[in-house]
């Protein structure tokens, strides 16, 4: 591949340079391309560093990055060694369906991302699924259902796969923490995922973990309920001395008001038949909405490894929130700013393999302490496209 210098000034793609070895650029290189040699005019790697050039600009369907790159094939073309005819939206279809593996390219954006400055400091791993709606064929209700473990504090995307529906989750959850090192970490999941044996998976891999109890475990939920439930005394007797401790938040902010109380205890360990658990809880949500004063409340429990010691009610409700972010750090960004559920599909392949790439780009322009938006930074990237390849060229600082 033929490289330039990354220069603001104009003419910058005309002096030739060499892509960092840990840079993305790189990563795409080590893809192995599947299809065969007759007839490929693009390599593999091309074809994805244009797509996330694109992505990184604002497109999101192949149509529209194909129409991007051929906007801009006069530098794009020497830079990335391409031939004067650049490819079509069919084109980038038919590789990003068939050209690579989708573990293979989901390993790859994941270890990029984990190569990024101070990545996977923090310690919870929230495990989600989510549907791409894009892929649902007319007339039916099911499309290719992803299972993601992700870092809600830094927007990175561990690693993801696919299963055939929302319920599979209790199946797939296993085999993607398996591929995880879970040591010193958390790992939080709703309802679905509060299961014995995974809970004993993840103590045995040297991690913690935090579980929500609903229905699904009707006995287990009934067991913690009544422990905060007030207790009736009986005259001259005094009640139950509880070791019950209370974190509070209040928060303002998208047009409502919400307070949030959270109640922890350690005194169900030695009755609540759950492996490993330390500490069950009860989170009451208070929330007022500013412009017509409807009040919502709800009430949540849920159990933990973790002992009183090591996630005191304060961090225990920041832990919950954060896991409760994912829909807007992940889910909302996928559907809202990368336009992923709109993207119609056939091949279950392309759709993973787009996914994948919408990884990646949150991971890249969702950065902590980033103070602009993901839609901002796209209309950076769209305006700056020297600063768009040196992030795809030059390895992170």
């Amino acid at each position: 591949m033929h490289y330039n210098t990354l220069e603001p000034d104009g003419g910058w793609w005309e002096a030739g340079f060499v892509a960092d070895m840990d840079s993305l650029a790189a990563y795409f290189e080590g893809l192995r391309d599947q299809r065969g040699a007759r007839g490929k005019r693009y390599r593999l790697a091309q074809i994805c560093i244009l797509a996330v050039l694109a992505k990184l600009s604002g497109e999101d369907h192949p149509l529209g990055i194909a129409q991007w790159a051929q906007l801009r094939q006069a530098v794009l073309g020497p830079i990335l060694g391409l031939p004067k005819r650049f490819p079509c939206h069919n084109t980038y279809r038919r590789v990003l369906g068939d050209g690579v593996r989708v573990a293979e390219l989901d390993q790859h954006v994941s270890a990029f991302l984990q190569q990024q400055p101070k990545a996977g400091q923090s310690v919870l791993i929230a495990i989600d699924g989510k549907t791409l709606r894009g892929t649902i064929p007319a007339g039916a209700s099911q499309g290719v259902h992803l299972l993601a473990a992700y870092l809600p504090a830094e927007g990175i995307v561990l690693m993801q796969v696919a299963v055939p529906n929302k319920d599979n989750e209790i199946v797939a959850a296993p085999q993607l923490l398996a591929h995880l090192d879970l040591r010193g970490k958390i790992v939080i999941g709703d309802a679905l995922h509060t299961q014995r044996q995974l809970s004993v998976q993840i103590l045995a891999a040297g991690g913690d973990f935090i579980w929500l109890v609903k229905a699904n475990q009707p006995t287990l939920r009934e067991e913690i309920e009544q422990g905060f439930q007030p207790e009736t005394t009986v005259k001259g007797f005094s009640p139950l001395v509880t070791d019950f401790q209370v974190a509070r938040s209040l928060d303002k902010g998208h047009g409502r008001q919400e307070e949030r109380t959270l109640t922890a205890s350690s005194l169900f360990n030695d009755y609540l038949d759950w492996p490993g658990v330390a500490q069950v809880f009860k989170l009451q949500r208070r929330s007022v909405r500013l412009t017509t004063g409807e009040v919502r409340h709800e009430v949540v429990y849920g159990l933990t490894s973790l002992s009183a010691e090591q996630a005191p009610p304060p961090r225990l409700l920041s832990l919950v929130r954060q896991y409760w972010g994912i829909e807007n750090g992940l889910h909302y960004r996928r559907d809202q700013s990368l336009h992923e559920d709109a993207t119609r599909m056939r091949n279950p392949r392309l759709a993973q393999n787009l996914a994948a790439l919408n990884n990646l780009i949150v991971g890249l322009l969702t950065r902590p302490h980033q103070s602009q938006s993901l839609p901002e930074m796209r209309r950076y990237y769209a305006s700056n496209l020297p600063a768009a390849l040196r992030l795809v060229f030059r390895k992170p600082i």
